[in-house]
């Protein structure tokens, strides 16, 4: 891509990017201006903008690179390999265990040097 068209993508995404923060304004202070209307249609306003200003924030080119990167971690997420219910409920008491043992070796050095501590001051 030459130089001026990134130039000219860029000075456009600033104008979307302004768009955006725009709506979300207006949806902002349209909430509260109106709040002595029904909140369904505030909160129908607040997602319809809220959506055009997504869409407005996705045709840029930070957003398009988002949309990307949620298509490949979708796709990701796919490849990976869960554990079965066994291997859950078998790792979780091991965790449980080693918590559980930690607790009680923690407890008897704190009341150990809780002990010696009192043994000296006296």
């Amino acid at each position: 891509m030459s130089s001026s068209a990134e130039t000219q993508e860029s000075r456009g995404d600033v104008f979307k990017w302004a768009v955006v923060v725009l709506l979300i304004a207006v949806a902002v202070v349209g909430n509260n201006y109106f709040s002595a209307e029904s909140l369904l249609y505030r909160l129908i306003a607040v997602l319809v903008l809220a959506g055009i200003a997504g869409f407005v924030a996705l045709n840029t080119a930070k957003g398009r690179s988002f949309a990307k990167l949620a298509k490949e971690a979708k796709t990701e997420i796919r490849r990976v390999v869960w554990p079965t219910r066994q291997e859950t409920v078998q790792t979780t008491l091991i965790v449980l265990a080693v918590v559980i043992f930690m607790s009680l070796v923690l407890w008897g050095v704190d009341s150990l040097l809780g002990w010696i501590v009192s043994a000296v001051i006296g």
